[in-house]
């Protein structure tokens, strides 16, 4: 019998794909890495996803372990019971947060990758390893960025995306050694394509709540670029529905999978649906992003008022274009496709209207 190994669990990727990959490997038991400080909310999803998938009751075990840990943390014999028969790896734990501080980063995000790596090259029945990384691993590249490209000198913005930039450069070094390995890179994710339900209200969300406060007339600081800058946003079910097929996709093996947006909005077309979904009327303010950061930071009274963290910013003036050729071609081959955002934006609106208990801040 196979296992398959989660982290990151119960965040909203492992919650959803861990059923699914329990349906395509119906002899398959599912292992989730759990920090012991989040094993009670484990537990609780663990149970709800059971009572809506019945038929993979009782194939998930939850073990506590920490990815930045030796070993992961994993009692020895849990590691023996892993490494002895096929294993599949869906490593998906990370710290998402644009503000983290570097050391935070680089421990989950680059060190803890590569504790996940050691594991999956010391297991003799290897099925795959199934890593989901980030569009911004391009940086603020200039131009477009494909699904092959990696290192092309980009500076970074942030220690977020340049510690995900690090772990997947740990995950190609594994694969160019002969590890069997998907990457899979989700531009910004948003709410579910039909019901808008998203567990956090961060990133282009910031957006819909600065103009959602204001009257019929809503002002919204723009940098001079917005008109030209792509903001690329996807459906949370779409990122879930393509790294779903491509897991137990056998072409899919050793190669990595840009999850954007095809056409992707201008940041100042995003502004102006959102105004009109919330029936106003936007009124650009011409503002450089690096004004707008400090006032958010530094100017007393500015950060409450606006409520939109600083380092949210950059991505106002992302010169990254991301090439999704290859990617859409082999989905839609299984019959995977990305909604664009005029069929998605709708569901995104209603959802953060009707919820606004919605936090910031979530577990991926």
């Amino acid at each position: 019998m196979g296992v398959v190994l989660f982290t990151g669990f119960p965040g909203f990727l492992g919650s959803a794909l861990l059923p699914r990959t329990l349906r395509r490997a119906p002899d398959a038991r599912a292992v989730a890495l759990v920090q012991a400080k989040f094993l009670d909310q484990a537990r609780s999803t663990l149970a709800r996803i059971e009572r809506e998938s019945p038929e993979i009751a009782g194939r998930t075990d939850l073990v506590t372990g920490d990815i930045t840990a030796d070993g992961l943390g994993l009692d020895p014999a849990e590691r023996e019971r892993l490494l002895a028969g096929p294993l599949e790896i869906f490593h998906l734990a990370a710290v998402y947060d644009l503000s983290v501080p570097a050391d935070v980063a680089w421990a989950v995000n680059v060190e803890g990758t590569r504790q996940v790596v050691r594991l999956a090259e010391s297991a003799p029945g290897l099925v795959r390893l199934q890593y989901v990384s980030t569009c911004y691993v391009s940086g603020r590249h200039d131009g477009v960025f494909a699904e092959t490209d990696l290192e092309l000198g980009q500076p970074f913005a942030n220690h977020y995306d340049h510690t995900k930039h690090e772990a997947e450069r740990v995950v190609a070094a594994a694969r160019d050694a002969g590890l069997p390995v998907s990457v899979y890179r989700p531009s910004i994710v948003v709410g579910d394509s039909v019901t808008g339900t998203t567990s956090k209200f961060d990133g282009p969300y910031y957006v819909l709540q600065l103009l959602a406060r204001q009257g019929r007339t809503a002002f919204m600081p723009l940098p001079g670029a917005a008109a030209r800058t792509q903001f690329n946003l996807v459906p949370s079910d779409y990122v879930v529905d393509a790294i779903a097929a491509l897991a137990g996709h056998a072409p899919a093996v050793n190669r990595t999978f840009a999850l954007a947006q095809p056409e992707p909005p201008t940041v100042t077309r995003m502004c102006e649906v959102f105004a009109d979904r919330l029936g106003k009327r936007l009124r650009a303010v011409p503002m450089p992003v690096g004004l707008a950061a400090f006032s958010i930071d530094h100017v007393p009274g500015v950060g409450r008022l606006f409520k939109v963290p600083s380092s949210t910013l950059e991505y106002l003036t992302h010169p990254t274009r991301y090439d999704t050729a290859a990617t859409t071609a082999m989905l839609g081959g299984l019959g995977v496709h990305c909604p664009s955002f005029d069929d998605h934006v709708d569901a995104m609106v209603r959802f953060f209207l009707a919820n606004p208990q919605v936090g910031t801040a979530a577990m991926v």
